[in-house]
């Protein structure tokens, strides 16, 4: 089925994405998202694609810029923010597209190149991309059907975030440590701030990482191991009811509160007028991406990074995943040069450039490259990375972020625990079947 969907928005998409909603540019690009800019035939040596903020894509051309300068090829270039954004790969994969190198997310790797027809297996660019720099662990992890098909870029987790400016305002001068603090946080927060603000706030797709992370302090196993499931539905309620007791101590909003304020799958937590005036004070979220949350802030002096948080003594409740990664598509004309540019951008002057754009560099040469530069680590993101990394006891299943369980609106996830937070659940048995039944049928999936 969700090959079938993917052909149907490869031939929806690609005609439309062709025709042009916008422009692509080399080597520095500049580029507006919607059109496909492999289909810009000549414009470039190489084409590269990704997703991100302002930040990213500037750090990005920069590099591209100086890539160009080093070697004199041009990379024509497509970018864009997240919304909107597996949907466009998907279909320029399916359509043959897809730009020479991409970044990709972890999971597409077995989501569209499950039998490794996407993505070139980059072990046989070794001579080119220098792979003694990156852990054998990542490697493996973007290992699928026997070929390595993506660089990892970094990896993340979860952790939490505050704004201790509210947070003393209420009353509370230091951040939740624990759950029993964070019920004692809705509680201050609603005594001395009023309904409208909260320590907390959550979106459906933020709730389900937060009960794996419950889940798995609690009874010390993975969410999921050899692609199959390790909760029974009486304990995955149990993860459901954690969820809504945050809700019942007035820990976060509800999913109908924060709709009524505009904040749903197209407008994130950060671009709210609660988030930007202080009025929800925290946010669940990876290590690479805090500072959009700090930037949005109208007075960002309080904004820190927090600590996990320890729900149950089996385990370091979490998991880490390799963020993203950057991968040559099968369709790529001049493979070797694609190679060489994701060393240049992981390994080399480029990892300098940028940064922890997109993360802490997996790379220990570009990590070094980027740590020799004043500012271009950022102390949040590296502080965040170091804690997660330091925590966390599992690893991320690549089925977890499917399409099918993760998509908002339509996927598991946002079904499960925004019909939840509604009230369109009698209980939390039949909400847990729901949800045991669609990560169910999307591990069969991926076995079939």
């Amino acid at each position: 089925m969700k090959k079938a969907l993917a052909l149907m928005l490869a031939g929806a998409l690609s005609a439309g994405l062709l025709a042009g909603c916008g422009s692509t540019g080399a080597a520095s690009g500049n580029t507006a998202t919607g059109e496909n800019s492999s289909a810009a035939a000549g414009s470039g040596d190489l084409t590269m694609s990704w997703w991100g903020g302002d930040s990213r894509h500037e750090a990005y051309q920069n590099a591209l810029a100086a890539f160009t300068e080093k070697t004199g090829m041009t990379v024509s270039t497509h970018y864009g923010a997240w919304s909107g954004w597996e949907d466009q790969t998907s279909a320029a994969l399916y359509s043959g597209n897809a730009e020479d190198v991409m970044q990709v997310n972890w999971n597409w790797l077995s989501q569209y190149s499950g039998d490794g027809s996407k993505f070139v297996d980059l072990n046989e660019y070794a001579d080119i991309i220098d792979l003694s720099q990156f852990p054998e662990s990542t490697l493996e992890a973007c290992t699928v059907a026997g070929k390595l098909q993506a660089i990892p870029v970094s990896m993340t987790g979860r952790i939490f975030y505050w704004n201790m400016n509210t947070f003393k305002e209420a009353g509370l001068e230091n951040y939740p440590t624990t759950l029993d603090e964070l019920y004692a946080a809705g509680e201050a927060f609603k005594t001395n701030l009023g309904d409208e603000y909260y320590p907390l706030a959550m979106g459906e797709y933020d709730r389900m990482i937060l009960m794996t992370f419950y889940l798995e302090s609690t009874y010390g196993k993975p969410w999921v191991e050899d692609n199959t499931l390790q909760y029974t539905v009486e304990e995955i309620a149990t993860g459901i009811d954690f969820i809504q007791s945050l809700e019942d101590n007035h820990v976060i909003p509800s999913i109908q509160t924060m709709n009524a304020a505009g904040i749903d799958a197209n407008n994130s937590i950060d671009k709210s007028e609660q988030w930007i005036n202080g009025m929800y004070a925290g946010i669940f979220e990876w290590d690479s991406a805090p500072v959009k949350y700090r930037d949005a802030l109208a007075d960002a002096s309080g904004f820190i990074v927090g600590d996990e948080i320890k729900f149950g003594d089996k385990a370091n409740g979490g998991f880490s995943k390799v963020s993203m990664g950057l991968a040559i598509t099968e369709t790529c004309q001049n493979k070797e040069a694609a190679a060489e540019l994701i060393n240049f951008l992981l390994n080399g002057e480029g990892a300098a450039i940028l940064g922890s754009e997109c993360g802490i560099p997996n790379s220990a040469a570009g990590l070094a490259a980027a740590s020799a530069v004043d500012g271009a680590v950022e102390a949040l993101v590296e502080e965040a990375n170091s804690k997660v990394m330091a925590f966390v006891d599992f690893q991320l299943d690549p089925v977890y972020e499917s399409t099918d369980l993760k998509a908002n609106p339509g996927g598991v996830y946002a079904d499960v625990f925004g019909g939840y937070s509604y009230g369109e659940y009698t209980d939390s048995t039949k909400a847990a079947q729901d949800l045991y039944d669609g990560v169910s049928d999307a591990l069969a999936e991926l076995g079939a």
